[in-house]
Formats: C-alpha cells, structure tokens, sequence
C-alpha cells in the first residue's frame, strides 16, 4: 500500500474519532449554557478563529473579493451543512449517546455518498453495484446493533 494512502487513511479514523468527542463536548456546554443552539455557535466561532490563525501563520492567499461573488450561491451551503451537522448533534449526544449518534450520521453519510457518487453530483459517476450495497447494509446492521432500539427505556 503506497504510504500516503497509508497514512490518508490513519488520518481520516484518527479524524473520525474526534467527531464523536466533539458532540461530547459540544453537548455539555449546550447543557452548562444557553443550550444546543448557542454551544453550536461557540464551537464554530472557536473553529473559524483557528482556521483564520492557520491562514496567518500559513500566509495563504486569499481569493480576491470579484472570485468569492462569482461563485454560485449553492456553493455556500457547505458551511450551512456543517452548521446542522454540529447543531444536530449538540442536540441529538444527550438523547442518543455518542456512539448511537455518530453510527447514525456515518449511515446516512453512506447512502447520501452512494447517491452522490452514483449520480455523479459534483464528479465522475460511480455505479452503486452489490458489494457497495452489501456494505451499506453491514453499516446499518452495526448501527442498529449499536443503538438497540429493541431495548428502548
């Protein structure tokens, strides 16, 4: 295996395992403050003050303003999404446990990538064949398995 896929791939599970700590933490300033809404605001505000430093420190050009109004609207929904994701689950940690709700949110990130890479939203098409499927299927097993909704209460 080439290293930097390697090492791609370490970085990504090591990332991942982050996600949940960050419910965590954004839950309980959520429970220690004004709520989900406002510990959601914190942490992007902390994130965009620590992005704005690497970009500093880093020197890195910024586009000129004619280049950020010519991008399409549509464009600018990625930190829309990310704002729900972090909102969602500030709220969602306490009700479903972390690991209940990240199993949750990488199931739909798999059927929403299937469909994506499926329909060539935003890049090449690639089919959704049986093993894909297969996988996607494990993947709600393991949540299901993770969540038991059988044993509610």
């Amino acid at each position: 295996m080439h290293h930097w896929l390697l090492l791609s791939i370490v970085v990504a599970v090591l990332v991942g395992m982050l996600l949940p700590l960050q419910a965590l933490l954004n839950a309980r300033v959520g429970a220690l403050t004004e709520g989900a809404l406002f510990a959601s605001f914190l942490s992007f505000a902390v994130g965009t003050l620590a992005l704005a430093l690497v970009l500093l420190v880093t020197r890195t050009p910024l586009p000129s303003m004619r280049t950020l109004t010519a991008l399409p609207v549509w464009l600018w929904c990625g930190g829309l999404i990310g704002a729900v994701f972090v909102f969602c689950g500030t709220l969602l940690v306490p009700r479903l446990g972390a690991a209940g709700m990240i199993c949750l949110v990488v199931a739909g990130q798999l059927v929403g990538s299937l469909l994506f890479d499926h329909y060539g939203v935003l890049a090449q098409p690639r089919p959704v064949d049986a093993m894909r499927l297969l996988g996607a299927l494990l993947v709600g097993v393991g949540a299901l398995l993770v969540l038991r909704p059988w044993q509610a209460g």
